[in-house]
């Protein structure tokens, strides 16, 4: 019922407009469109490379313990999901912003636990607002 709800105030947001999303609006999305595929797949990619950084070093001994303290395991499962992400974001951004943000709020938990990486919490805390965003913006854009 709330999913046609929402298709109904689509629709009249877009007769309003003519037919299509508003010209601000559209050109939002396609900055966050862009930079939620291109980061989580350059991040993702990394994860193998560690060029960018050590990725490593950002993993609580709690996340550590889910594979047995097995560090570049867990990372290069984390290279893949994010890798996905990136994927799903090009293919369905509406969907794909819900799982970027959740799996921020996933790293920010890891990085909350490991003192001294509070200030990337709070940065990954802001992507995932503007993963949000994007996702909502997608509503107006996507056909």
């Amino acid at each position: 019922m709330a999913y046609e709800t929402t298709i109904a105030e689509q629709r009249a947001v877009r007769r309003r407009h003519g037919g299509v999303p508003r010209p601000g609006a559209s050109q939002a999305f396609s900055f966050l469109y862009f930079a939620y595929i291109v980061v989580p797949v350059t991040a993702g990619v990394d994860k193998y490379f560690h060029y960018l950084v050590d990725w490593n070093i950002y993993v609580s001994p709690a996340y550590a313990s889910l594979v047995g303290g097995n560090v570049p395991r867990l990372m290069d499962g984390v290279g893949v999901a994010e890798i996905l992400a990136g994927v799903i974001v090009a293919l369905r951004p509406r969907l794909g912003g819900w799982i970027v943000a959740a799996w921020l709020w996933g790293i920010i938990i890891n990085l909350l636990l490991i003192p001294g990486y509070f200030d990337i919490a709070l940065r990954d805390f802001g992507l995932s607002l503007g993963a949000l965003a994007m996702a909502s913006l997608a509503k107006e854009v996507e056909p």
